[in-house]
Parts: C-alpha cells; structure tokens; sequence
C-alpha cells in the first residue's frame, strides 16, 4: 500500500494531502494501489504540465481461471501481491493504479524512450512480477499479463490520444496470443483499429473454416486452404502435424521432414494439451521436445486427430520466439479443425501423411 510520503513525492498528490490528510481516499481500498480516478487525473496533470511519462496499461492473463479454480480469496490475495511487487518496481520512478478487475495502470517518469521502456518492461516479465508462481494461501499459480505501452509526448499529444494508443496496443497484444508487452511504433501499429483486432464471432470463424475445408479435393489441399484463416484468426505463421508414419510435417514449408515418434505421449489420454512453456513435452516427448527447440518453439498446443479411439494424429500449433498463453476459444477452433480432418480420412479414406 501507498504510503503519504511515497505519493507526496509527487506534486499532484502533495496537492490533494494537504486538502485531505488521509492517504486512504487517493487509494484503491483492495491493492493499495492509487485509485482510478486519481491515477488517471495524475496522468493528465503531467500532461498539463508538459511532463514526459510513459504509459501502461497491464492486464492479467485468464485471471478469472485463478478465482473459479481457487476462489475468489485467492484471486484477492493474487492481486495485492502483483500490486505490491508492481509498486516496488516502480518505487522513485513513478506510481502504479488499478484500474478495475485485474488492469492495472503504469506511469513510469523515468523510461520515457523506447529502449528504456522495454529494459523495463523486460525486468518486469523475467520475474519480478509476471511469468512466475505466486505462492498463495493453498496454490501457488502461475501468472502472466499483457500490456499496452505509449509514451507522452514521443506519441501523442493529449490524454485521450495517449490513452488510445495503450489501449489499441493491449488489444495487440492479447492479439498476438498475451503474455507479452507492446510498446507503441507509428510504423507497426498507427493504422491498426481495434474493431479490426477485435475477434469474429464463433459462428463466423466456424463457418469461414467448414467452407474453405470443404471447397477443395484433397487433405494437404484442405489443410493450405484453411491456413490464411488461422493465420489471421489464431496470429499464427505455421501449422504442424504429425500422422500415422511419425512424421513432422508443415502445413506451409514442405521441408519440414522430421521423425517424432512421441508426440501422442503429450495427450496420453486426452484430446487436447497445451502449455506456455515445454518442460512437460521435454519430459514426455523428448523427440517432439527436440524438434520444437531446434525451431525456437516456447508454448505449444497440440489436439489429437481421430474418432472415438482411433488417432490418426495430431496437429502442433506452435511459434517462435513468442511465450503466449492458448485460450479457450484458440484451443476449441484447433480441435474443430482436427475432428473435421478426421471425419474427412474416414470419408475419403485418404490418410494425413
């Protein structure tokens, strides 16, 4: 929590203590971290003052998971603990808001360039606040989050064009599979809309995919015609799969020839798994393991491909050098797709390899 002297650093705040001498109402009662209101007020009264900041929003990554499996008690405790690690990364440097649920708001005084914002950001996601197991009363889950970064007046000028840009950069982000922080460049992302970000329908997405499956002859030629889909849809630039023969093939690089004969030890007996890093599929599946190192692969999903208990294989959605998290929805489109592949065998009688 906040102390008097850590928020009287701030002129601001110095300002609002001495009409009310009582920390508590500039606070966020659960986090002890500054209020949305007055975090958001302190932002535009550096700006007002033509002070340069950077600024950051940061969402957790499938919170809700760690309040229905552990409860909601947990998911308190969770959150005054990355709020206080948070505030200790940014102690004389700036102050961290919750901005509602599990975002949180950063403005960091100091890091107002590019390649200092992502030293910073780097300290941030290599432990001393996300991608690590927070040991909480009865679990000890482990947790990640996105953020959207911009910086005042590097990249826009008032509040609100500097609020839009950390939240079309979030939204890149959770785009792009989470666990990540995007800092905002004018080349990559000033023509990105977040309506066009923003994810189809389930029924649209589902539709597209049986029509461009079913359109042409042939199971590779139905692989590659779904490609530019997932691609847009999943933020992917490959699709793997292993058939019958043990083989890892690519949907795109039909170079891709490599012998896994372990892959279906991933799933043992279920028809879907998946994880943000590979120290289950090392154990597992060395094979596989070796294969996905030698590509620069740090998160994997993989879905079985088969009808009641006949596997056919597997598909391996996979991508380098990015540590995303696999959401629901991600997972349950890879597993459409697999049980359309293996109606398809079983009509056709054509294998996947």
């Amino acid at each position: 929590m906040y102390t008097r002297e850590q928020l009287e650093k701030y002129p601001y705040f110095a300002e609002k203590l001495k009409e009310e001498p009582e920390v508590s109402f500039l606070l966020d009662q659960l986090t002890g971290l500054v209020s949305r209101g007055h975090i958001l007020w302190f932002a535009q009264w550096l700006i007002e003052q033509h002070i340069p900041f950077s600024f950051a929003m940061l969402d957790l990554d499938n919170f809700k998971y760690i309040n229905d499996t552990y409860g909601h008690h947990a998911g308190d405790e969770a959150l005054v603990r990355i709020a206080d690690e948070l505030a200790n990364c940014l102690d004389g440097i700036g102050l961290a808001g919750r901005f509602g649920g599990d975002e949180m708001l950063i403005v960091n005084l100091r890091d107002t360039a590019y390649d200092a914002c992502k030293a910073f950001f780097t300290d941030i996601y290599e432990g001393k606040v996300l991608r690590k197991n927070f040991r909480l009363t009865g679990c000890s889950p482990f947790i990640t989050g996105t953020v959207g970064c911009a910086i005042y007046p590097k990249d826009a000028q008032t509040f609100d064009e500097l609020f839009e840009l950390i939240d079309k950069t979030l939204y890149r982000g959770k785009n792009k599979g989470r666990n990540c922080y995007i800092l905002y460049v004018a080349e990559k992302h000033k023509d990105i809309m977040i309506r066009r970000i923003a994810r189809r329908g389930m029924y649209t997405a589902y539709s597209r995919m049986v029509r461009q499956f079913e359109m042409v002859p042939g199971m590779m030629n139905k692989l590659r015609s779904v490609m530019p889909m997932l691609m847009e849809e999943l933020q992917i630039s490959e699709l793997y799969y292993v058939g019958r023969q043990n083989i890892l093939r690519a949907v795109r690089d039909s170079r891709v020839e490599e012998p896994v004969s372990d892959a279906d030890q991933l799933l043992q007996n279920d028809d879907l798994f998946s994880d943000n890093k590979l120290d289950t599929v090392q154990a597992r599946s060395p094979e596989l393991y070796k294969a996905l190192y030698k590509r620069e692969i740090e998160t994997v999903c993989v879905v079985r491909i088969g009808m009641d208990m006949d596997t056919d294989g597997c598909l391996i959605c996979a991508e380098p050098r990015n540590r995303r998290i696999w959401q629901e929805a991600e997972c349950a489109m890879l597993y459409f797709l697999a049980k359309m592949i293996a109606a398809r065998i079983r009509i056709d009688g054509e294998p996947l390899d």
